[in-house]
Parts: C-alpha cells; structure tokens; sequence
C-alpha cells in the first residue's frame, strides 16, 4: 500500500499496514506521520507503538524523530482509535472572514491574521479548528498543513504550506532558525531597560485538574527569548517580544519571570490585576504575532527563490482600540 494520500484522510482500517512513503512524505518524522494517518491519535499511544517496536521503517525499530525517506515501508500495527465525532462544518461567515484574513499567498504558502480565540487545530473538545476550516474552504487543497502553531487566545501571522514541498521547506528553515516571529506584547509593570534577552529553560507539567502549564525550571528545556522596548504607560509596558526557541507559552512565562506578566493572561497572571485591565477595555490576552520573516521555497517568483518575505499584521480593534486611551510616559 503506498501513501499516496494526504494523512488526513488516509483510513487506519483494521489489521497491519504496511506503507510505502511517497516523496510527497519524506522528511517528515514518523511520530507526526502517524498522528496524521491514524486519524489524530492521541499522542502518547503513537510514542507507545513506536517504544514498544510495533511501529517498523523497513523491518527495524525507530525513534519518534526518525525522519521519512522516499521508498520506506512503514509497519503500521491495528490499534483501538477513540471515536471521534464528524468534523463541525464550518459557517458561511468563518470561511469568508478566513479568506479575508488572507495576508499573502502564492502556489506554496499562504499567511492568515489568525483571530484571537479561535484554535488552530481540532483537538481537546474542540470539534472544528482553523486548519479544519481553511480546508472546507478550499476543498481543491488536498495538502494544506500548519508550517507552526499559534495558542488560541493570540492572533496574528499564521503560515500554512499548500504543498507537502513547501511544508518540509519552511518546517527546516524553523529548525534552523530562518524564520523569525516578531510579537507584541502588553506587560504588567516597568520592563527593564536592560532586560533584552531572556534564556531560561522551560518545564510543562500539569495541575491535579489536568490544566497543562510551564514554568522556568532548570528540569526545563533551553529557551531564548529576545525583548525590546516598544512604549511605556503607566503600569504597563508595550514590547516587542522575538522568540528563538519554539517553547509552549514561551514568551508568556519569559514575561513573568521577569516580573512583568502580559494583560489578560489568566494562567500567569493575577486575577485581580486582570480584572483591573478588562475595566479599561482589555478583554483578553494581550499577544500578537505582529510580523512575519520568512525564506520562499525554491521554485516560487522565479528569480526570487529563496528570498525573505515579510508579512506584517495589524493589532486587531480589540487590542488597539483599548492601547490608544493609555498615556504613554515621556
């Protein structure tokens, strides 16, 4: 059997398969190969498979990180996959307000102002996703991937790859750092003029209710984050956050490492503080990812491959608008 479709749609259907990767999938790790094809299967039954030696790449055992190759067979053993519900169908209003969130496109790429509120993906209770619904909207896509992740609650520059090319292009230029993500962010507090960079390693673990959450720890993975000054007000400090590592809540928890949480942060930052900014018109979390830079695969605008592209997004209405009635400090 070859994977000549999209994992997506892909079924895992009863008994052992046995996969031959096609180009279209090389160079993606197996562990994410497997959360495609198994119709997004829970993470750690995957990295159960795969420990146990019951998942194969041409008869031997590897690790989650093993990446594809053109021509692997990929033992794929029957597993009891959790019923899932169908897919949520998408409203005529979200697919047109996803179009016109659209902020550059080409054959390989699109960029989307992702709204606050809205998960990238399906997943956790959550029935329909952006990536789920970009692709109702565009049904003739078959390949439409996410290049990286926003958290539901920041907007702003979103990459999504149109091409299984495209995608394992801008996934390496990630792991190489040739892209970079530039963020606005609105703390608590006086940031400190000489506080540029913060490198602290990050650990995620979870509250006896399940609520997942991270925090500096030596435990922790390494984490860099970049901050500059944008503006100050009174008690409070607009910056320019740029993170080169791509740590869950990273520059959230940079943020109140530092003593400065962000506005309307309601897991690193006091519930009384936030309710005195929701008062001035701060509804939610202060986070977006403001601009964009990244390399164009090879092949697209002709003399152009390869060249940087930046797109920049706006600060929604809901950010902004409250952001212009604070004073800034001379």
């Amino acid at each position: 059997m070859s994977a000549t479709r999209s994992p997506n749609s892909a079924p895992a259907g009863k008994g052992v398969h046995h996969v031959e990767v096609d180009e279209g999938y090389s160079g993606q790790r197996i562990d994410n190969f497997l959360h495609n094809y198994l119709h997004g299967s829970p993470r750690a039954l995957i990295y159960r498979i795969l420990r146990k030696g019951e998942v194969r790449v041409n008869r031997g055992r590897v690790r989650p990180e093993y990446r594809l190759q053109s021509g692997d067979i990929v033992r794929i053993p029957p597993v009891r996959l959790p019923e899932r519900s169908a897919p949520q169908q998408a409203g005529k209003k979200l697919l047109a307000s996803l179009e016109a969130a659209v902020l550059f496109e080409n054959n390989d790429l699109l960029v989307l102002n992702k709204p606050a509120g809205m998960a990238v993906h399906g997943g956790s209770g959550i029935n329909l996703g952006l990536i789920e619904a970009l692709r109702q909207s565009r049904p003739r896509e078959k390949q439409l991937e996410l290049v990286h992740r926003l958290d539901r609650d920041t907007s702003g520059c979103l990459l999504v790859a149109k091409k299984r090319s495209a995608l394992r292009f801008l996934q390496d230029a990630l792991r190489e750092h040739r892209i970079s993500k530039h963020y606005q962010a609105l703390v608590i507090g006086r940031w400190p003029k000489r506080k540029t960079v913060v490198d602290a390693p990050l650990h995620k673990f979870h509250l006896a209710s399940g609520e997942r959450m991270v925090k500096v720890s030596e435990e922790g993975k390494r984490s860099r984050t970049e901050f500059a000054i944008l503006e100050r007000y009174e008690g409070c400090t607009l910056v320019e956050a740029r993170p080169i590592t791509g740590r869950t809540h990273q520059i959230r928890v940079h943020a109140q490492s530092v003593g400065c949480p962000l506005v309307g942060d309601e897991k690193y930052n006091r519930d009384e503080i936030n309710a005195q900014m929701k008062a001035q018109g701060f509804e939610r979390l202060f986070l977006h990812a403001a601009r964009l830079t990244f390399p164009l695969p090879p092949g697209v605008d002709g003399n152009d491959s390869g060249r940087l592209k930046t797109v920049d997004a706006p600060l929604p209405d809901d950010l902004a608008d409250p952001l212009s009635h604070l004073a800034p400090l001379n």
